[in-house]
C-alpha cells in the first residue's frame, strides 16, 4: 500500500504544493493540511506514516525561522508529535521546516531528550541566499539518503547556519546524525562542520537545508541544457527513497 504523507502547512509555508508533488511522484498518498486543523484533531497524525514540514516563511519568521511554528507545536501537539516517532513514523523538515524540526526539539534528540539542542542562525554572509550548491550525504543512519554520490540542490534562506556546542557536534559525528553536508567550498552560510542536514537518532527523522523538491525535473537545473539529458532531477530521489522504506515498515 502507498503510505500516506502528512504535509503541515502554516501561515507563510510556500512549499506545500511541490513537496505533496514530490512524495506524489515518489509513490506515496500526500494530504496537504493546515495546522490549524491538525490542532482540532491531533489523532489525524496518527492515519499517516509520514510527516512533511515544508519550507516557506512559517508565520512571517517573526522572531526567529521556524520559532513560532515550533513552539506551537510543542505547546499544542507534542504528546502525538513524540508518539509518532516514537511508533517509527518518518518525517522530513526542509528548509524553514528543518529550522522548525530543530527548534522544536525534535532534531536532533541525543539521548533521546525532545529538548532544543542545536539551532539554525544567520547566514555568516548576513545575506539572503539563493543559490545551488553542492551536498554529499551520509547513508548508514539516515533513511532518507539514497547514496554517498555528491548531487547539487538548490537553497533558498537567510538563516540556514547550523550551530551547536562542540559537545553536541560532536556526538552527532560519532552517532552518524550528520546526514548531509555541503561539498568542500560549497558551505555558503558557515555551518558548522558543512553540515546541510542532520537526522535523529533513528534515521527516520530528517531535516536539511538545501531544496530537493526543487529539484524533481531534470529541467529545473541551471545547466540543463548544456550537460546529458538526465530521466529526473536528483531531488527526487529522497523521496523515493523514504517512500521505499516507509513501505518496508
Amino acid at each position: 500500500m502507498k503510505p500516506n504523507v502528512l504535509v503541515l502547512r502554516a501561515a507563510g509555508t510556500n512549499c506545500d504544493a511541490e513537496t505533496a508533488h514530490a512524495f506524489a511522484i515518489a509513490g506515496a498518498e500526500p494530504t496537504v493540511v493546515h495546522v490549524n486543523r491538525l490542532r482540532e484533531r491531533p489523532a489525524l497524525l496518527a492515519e499517516y506514516r509520514i510527516l512533511a514540514i515544508p519550507g516557506g516563511f512559517s508565520y512571517g519568521d517573526d522572531v526567529a525561522s521556524g520559532r513560532v511554528f515550533a513552539n506551537e507545536l510543542m505547546s499544542a501537539l507534542r504528546d502525538e508529535l513524540l508518539r509518532f516517532v516514537d511508533r517509527g513514523g518518518f518525517a522530513i523538515g526542509i528548509c524553514n521546516g528543518f529550522q522548525v524540526l530543530v527548534k522544536a526539539g525534535l532534531l536532533p534528540r541525543i539521548d533521546g531528550k525532545a529538548e532544543q539542542q542545536a539551532t539554525l542562525t544567520d547566514n555568516l554572509s548576513g545575506i539572503y541566499c539563493d543559490r545551488w550548491v553542492r551536498t554529499v550525504g551520509n547513508p548508514k543512519l539516515c533513511q532518507w539518503i539514497p547514496d554517498d554520490q555528491e548531487i547539487e540542490l538548490p537553497v533558498a534562506h537567510a538563516e540556514g547556519r547550523f550551530v551547536a556546542p562542540d559537545a553536541v557536534l560532536d556526538r552527532l559525528e560519532a552517532a552518524g546524525q550528520i546526514a548531509l553536508r555541503y561539498s568542500s567550498g560549497t558551505n555558503h552560510n558557515g555551518s558548522a562542520r558543512d553540515i546541510a542536514g542532520i537526522c535523529d537518532p533513528t534515521g527516520r527523522i530528517f531535516g536539511l537545508m538545501p531544496h530537493p523538491e526543487r529539484f524533481l525535473r531534470w529541467e529545473n537545473h541551471p545547466r540543463w541544457t548544456r550537460e546529458p539529458r538526465r530521466e529526473e532531477g536528483d531531488g527526487a530521489r529522497y523521496f523515493r527513497q523514504a517512500v521505499r522504506r516507509a513501505s518496508e515498515g
